[in-house]
């Protein structure tokens, strides 16, 4: 193959089905979260064995939500919630647009994922829940995690963002803790372009979240997504003096619904869902499976018996000890056409906007590390096994000429 060759961070399948059912959104005029949201929600929690799944604008908007349900059952704004202090920003950013304080806990290398044996330590009086992330869809140790809960009498959120198709002793991420937030942003298996979806197998969670979504609004039951405008429901009318409950508000909410366009794309993208996630993770496991021999100067995650990976990327971690750095690395995909990204940073310590929590750098030392030596590439569905041989003999190429 030559240097040509191309291999973008990541891509959308648009079905012939996501595009009729758009033209019939457009031409009936229907395009605020209606009923092909309820369909996609209906099928997402259908794919994960759960009972209740809520489609919302973000998978940011979608870990702020499952957070803000607790203040439904006593949580106060200003009390605390444990996550790992590696992961994209919007893991730290929800907690705080919750109304929570983010309490940081380091992460280990092998996994990229937080250090159970570090998660008690940090609990206090205030803390509420714990949110683990399955960062690049690597699942995260969740029957320790849900044990420490337990005792403490905690909530445990999923940020399964990244974890579409990811198993964890043969349950899927999304149904391993009391609540879970997926991203349907563009580059997941999922994808609805932009967007969100909270799973739990709690029906009164499931309330919650479908008026935390519209304002905080009375009314939350699946019906009403539907917008049908003259179709009566009596249960509208049971306020005070029979005033219409979807103009009353229990709770404070947000303004951050689904609309059917990218509902649409959601749909088609759930119709081809095994064949991305096989393609995806042949991809991923090709790689894993090829790439000890750039030990010691790098290394990645690995598939453990007991759990799947969901596909997401191809993390790279730049070792102690390697003659080059992770910009000479970068600069080399890049100019070879792989698309690369940071493997993000320790939130606490490594972005400014948490400086108010007073953390100080050195605090945790694996997420640190990560945030300057880690980056993540590419194994999507319009690629396959003869580009992912093209990535691991660029590598290749580097470290020998190191």
């Amino acid at each position: 193959m030559s240097n040509q060759v191309t291999i973008p961070f990541g891509t959308i399948t648009i079905t012939d089905t996501a595009k009729r059912l758009i033209n019939e959104c457009l031409e009936t005029k229907r395009i605020s979260c209606g009923r092909l949201v309820r369909e996609f929600e209906d099928r997402f929690a259908g794919l994960l064995g759960v009972k209740e799944a809520v489609a919302v604008s973000s998978g940011t908007d979608a870990d702020i939500l499952a957070l803000a349900v607790l203040h439904d059952f006593g949580a106060q704004r200003g009390d605390e919630v444990i996550v790992p202090a590696l992961s994209f920003v919007a893991t730290g950013n929800a907690v705080v647009h919750a109304g929570f304080t983010p309490v940081f806990v380091d992460i280990e290398r092998e996994t990229l994922n937080i250090d159970p044996a570090r998660i008690e330590a940090a609990i206090t009086s205030k803390t509420r829940a714990i949110m683990p992330v399955h960062l690049m869809g690597k699942p995260a140790e969740m029957d320790t995690i849900n044990a420490i809960a337990k005792k403490h009498g905690l909530v445990v959120v999923e940020d399964a963002a990244e974890a579409h198709g990811a198993l964890y002793k043969g349950k899927p991420a999304g149904s391993l803790g009391d609540l879970a937030a997926f991203s349907t942003y563009v580059a997941h298996i999922i994808t609805t372009g932009e967007g969100g979806i909270i799973t739990t197998n709690n029906e009164q969670y499931g309330d919650i979240l479908r008026s935390l979504r519209s304002h905080g609004r009375n009314c939350t039951c699946k019906h009403c997504i539907l917008n049908s405008g003259a179709d009566y429901c009596a249960k509208r009318f049971k306020g005070v003096g029979g005033e219409d409950i979807r103009f009353t508000f229990d709770r404070i909410g947000y303004s951050c619904k689904m609309n059917e366009l990218e509902a649409a794309i959601g749909i088609g993208a759930m119709e081809v869902y095994e064949d991305i996630l096989k393609k995806r993770h042949d991809n991923l496991m090709h790689v894993l499976n090829r790439f000890d021999r750039f030990a010691p100067w790098l290394s990645t995650i690995k598939e453990e018996a007991h759990e799947q990976i969901g596909p997401h990327a191809i993390p790279i971690i730049i070792n102690e000890g390697a003659p080059f750095t992770r910009a000479e690395l970068t600069l080399h995909l890049e100019k070879n056409g792989i698309e690369t990204r940071t493997l993000f940073v320790s939130m606490p310590t490594q972005c400014p906007g948490f400086e108010y929590l007073g953390y100080k750098l050195g605090q945790f030392p694996h997420a640190e590390y990560l945030g300057h030596h880690g980056l993540h590439i590419g194994v999507h569905q319009d690629v396959g096994i003869e580009e992912m041989e093209y990535v691991l003999a660029i590598i290749g190429s580097f470290i020998d000429s190191k």
